[in-house]
């Protein structure tokens, strides 16, 4: 069985002193409120319904962690850029995720979700910016590929490619549909890389 398709839901973390203390190898999935997070989650997973997939963006307050065995996790954060929460809610979500990112020992890399259609917003870039100096990897994935033609699709990649070279090979590039399974397998294998090197 494929390592993803072992997840199961863990636990919800709200404080950091909340978090197993059994880790030793998580990938945590970011991105914009409606960027299609949760949905790359279940694709990667083979579940329908593992991560909560919500009408209502922003809904996603704590890091959800979905176990994998031996030690290994997926992380959910919370996601981002979505203008009707509150500042108070805003405010403790930044904390937790920012401290997590940068102190969390067992990280071996983040998964970016980014709407192809809309890729690279200023938040984006920021978090990309922030992150970056930890030194861990990246991965983007380019979501809802299937919305755009397979020409725009390719302009897309070639465009977030260029615009990330700079970080070198600390950052990766990916088109993904969930809707197609688009990229599934490709995805499997950078994010397991991480986990494996991490454990080795």
């Amino acid at each position: 069985m494929p390592l993803f398709q072992r997840a199961a839901f863990f636990t919800t973390v709200a404080q950091l002193k909340d978090l197993p203390a059994d880790a030793i190898a998580e990938v945590a999935f970011a991105g914009r409120s409606n960027a299609g997070k949760s949905s790359a989650i279940n694709t990667l997973t083979g579940r329908s319904r593992l991560a909560y997939v919500s009408k209502t963006p922003g809904r996603t307050q704590h890091l959800n962690y979905f176990a994998l065995g031996g030690g290994r996790y997926l992380v959910d954060l919370p996601g981002y850029g979505f203008a009707k929460t509150p500042d108070s809610v805003k405010k403790n979500w930044e904390w937790l995720v920012a401290s997590y990112l940068a102190d969390r020992a067992p990280l071996a890399g983040l998964a970016l979700i980014m709407d192809c259609r809309r890729p690279l917003t200023e938040i984006d870039c920021q978090m990309m910016n922030w992150f970056s100096p930890t030194g861990r990897p990246m991965h983007l994935l380019l979501s809802k590929a299937d919305k755009l033609s397979r020409q725009a699709q390719q302009a897309t990649l070639a465009q977030v490619r260029a615009a990330v070279a700079p970080l070198g090979k600390q950052c990766s590039v990916q088109l993904f549909s969930s809707l197609k399974k688009t990229g599934v397998e490709e995805c499997e294998r950078v994010l397991a890389e991480w986990m494996n090197s991490t454990i080795s």
